[in-house]
């Protein structure tokens, strides 16, 4: 990491404690860990890492936390790019960037994963009722299969969330482009003016990457009747290759949702750099994987994440440090 990057970095304090068990390597470690700004979940979650990496680290090593992290879709190229030695991402994002690259970047060669699945995001499709009473249409298979000219809305260029409702239509053989030619429209905004337009009927539908409890969505299925699609089979199992996971929208997530929805998501995971030793990297791990309960005091939301499966590679997208796995097969978790 350059001087300059440092400078330009926004430290929000040096976090310092003693080891707790044995490391290899007795020399202390200095490690910068990227997330978003100060407030955001992000910052929440990396705070809460940091604090059980370094139970794990020789005595005197210290974790900075850095808020330069633009977000789980472009995170991975902090790693890429040695700007930072430690941040989140989500599985899928991850997956790309090695395999094929993000943002006009190649293939990544430098990002490598210890844990994921400290989330349970998924794609939410959501289509008004007007719409589904003027068409007769109840999946987004069926869209794409009439080349019916949708009024499309989902969040601007650069989200993952838009990206994740590219990906539903890449997967099924259409892009943007292709619904426009249909004399349909793709309108990309934000949060409020989707939840506006869906109300209005001047859109049918959108798609998204969230968590229950969103609150634009939320408020959208308190005051607006709409209809809740679900992906077939054979749509899931090409979003599965594109890095997202099988998941379930649990019945009665937003107003209206009679029933479980099956659907597809991308957990938060942690990415570093493939340069850390595998000694750091394994005692890091065996920190997280060991500390569980200290995750939930920071933060309740983290009680998702399992150990036993936090190296499955859906969870992390990037392929597993070595020093990690170490770990994961020591514990009994991974052959």
């Amino acid at each position: 990491m350059t001087q300059s990057i440092k400078r330009i970095a926004i430290m929000t304090g040096l976090i310092m404690v003693l080891t707790t068990f044995a490391f290899a390597a007795d020399k202390p470690v200095r490690l910068t860990f990227a997330t978003q700004s100060v407030g955001t979940s992000g910052y929440v979650y990396a705070s809460a890492f940091a604090n059980v990496f370094l139970k794990g680290l020789p005595q005197g090593s210290a974790i900075d936390i850095s808020t330069t992290s633009p977000g789980g879709y472009a995170s991975p190229i902090l790693i890429e790019n040695g700007e930072a030695d430690i941040t989140l991402s989500n599985s899928a994002p991850a997956l790309w960037a090695v395999k094929t690259g993000i943002l006009n970047n190649p293939p990544a060669k430098n990002v490598r994963a210890i844990a994921g699945g400290f989330s349970k995001d998924f794609i939410n499709i959501l289509f008004t009722q007007d719409f589904v009473k003027r068409t007769g249409i109840k999946t987004v298979e069926e869209i794409v299969a009439k080349k019916y000219p949708i009024r499309l809305v989902l969040k601007t260029s650069g989200s993952f969330g838009a990206l994740a409702c590219e990906k539903v239509f890449e997967v099924l053989g259409v892009t943007f482009s292709d619904i426009k030619s249909w004399g349909g429209t793709v309108t990309q905004t934000g949060s409020d003016a989707i939840v506006s337009l869906l109300k209005d009927n001047k859109a049918d539908v959108t798609i998204d990457h969230i968590a229950a409890g969103q609150s634009a969505t939320t408020e959208l299925c308190m005051t607006s009747p709409m209809f809740f699609p679900e992906l077939s089979a054979e749509t899931k199992k090409k979003l599965n290759e594109e890095g997202f996971e099988d998941t379930v929208i649990p019945a009665n997530t937003w107003k209206g949702q009679t029933k479980d929805i099956q659907s597809v998501g991308s957990p938060q995971c942690i990415i570093v750099s493939a340069s850390l030793s595998d000694d750091i990297v394994y005692a890091m791990t065996k920190a997280l994987c060991e500390n569980k309960q200290d995750l939930i005091n920071a933060s309740p939301a983290l009680a998702v994440f399992d150990p036993k499966v936090a190296w499955q590679p859906l969870k992390i997208g990037a392929p597993l440090h070595t020093g990690a796995m170490k770990y994961y097969k020591e514990a009994g978790y991974m052959k």
